[in-house]
């Protein structure tokens, strides 16, 4: 039995901690920005409430998603050293390839949501609707989300039961 505040035990909490702050961050980011963008259409395209709602996803991205994308792979690989398990396992393997999946689906994401924001709040300070490029960079970033949500997903069932 491992002691309360062993090393393996403390990275492992660090581990599922940012696990949890990765994904919950990107759900919710993804809710808020998704539905903030369906209302102002709604509303003849007003910009306002979008304008406040993508820069704070934005935010949201750089102060927890980024550090989570980072403690991840790094306490991964901690905890995969210390426990022995052989880096070949199918289970880790396929973790690797669906965590890499969402992160090339995740950096074009950061940048759309970079330019949306900055449209939003162009339109916002013109007290324009928002522009068509608003919706043509939302779709790509819908898209995209998709298969990051859906791999992070599976990386969570993989990382609870590594299955053999």
């Amino acid at each position: 039995m491992e002691t309360m505040l062993s090393p393996y035990l403390v990275v492992k909490w660090i581990h599922v901690l940012s696990s949890t702050v990765l994904f919950g961050t990107g759900i919710g980011s993804a809710f808020y920005m998704l539905f903030v963008s369906l209302a102002a259409r709604r509303q003849g395209g007003h910009a306002k409430a979008a304008a406040v709602v993508v820069r704070h996803v934005v935010l949201a991205d750089l102060w927890f998603t980024t550090p989570a994308i980072i403690v991840q792979p790094l306490s991964g690989a901690y905890l995969v050293h210390t426990a022995g398990y052989p880096w070949t396992s199918p289970w880790l393997l396929a973790s690797f390839a669906l965590y890499l999946l969402a992160g090339a689906c995740w950096l074009p994401v950061v940048w759309i949501q970079v330019r949306t924001r900055d449209l939003a709040d162009e339109a916002d300070r013109r007290e324009a609707p928002l522009p068509p490029a608003y919706w043509r960079f939302l779709k790509v970033w819908t898209l995209l989300g998709i298969p990051a949500f859906l791999g992070l997903v599976v990386v969570f069932y993989l990382m609870v039961a590594k299955p053999a």
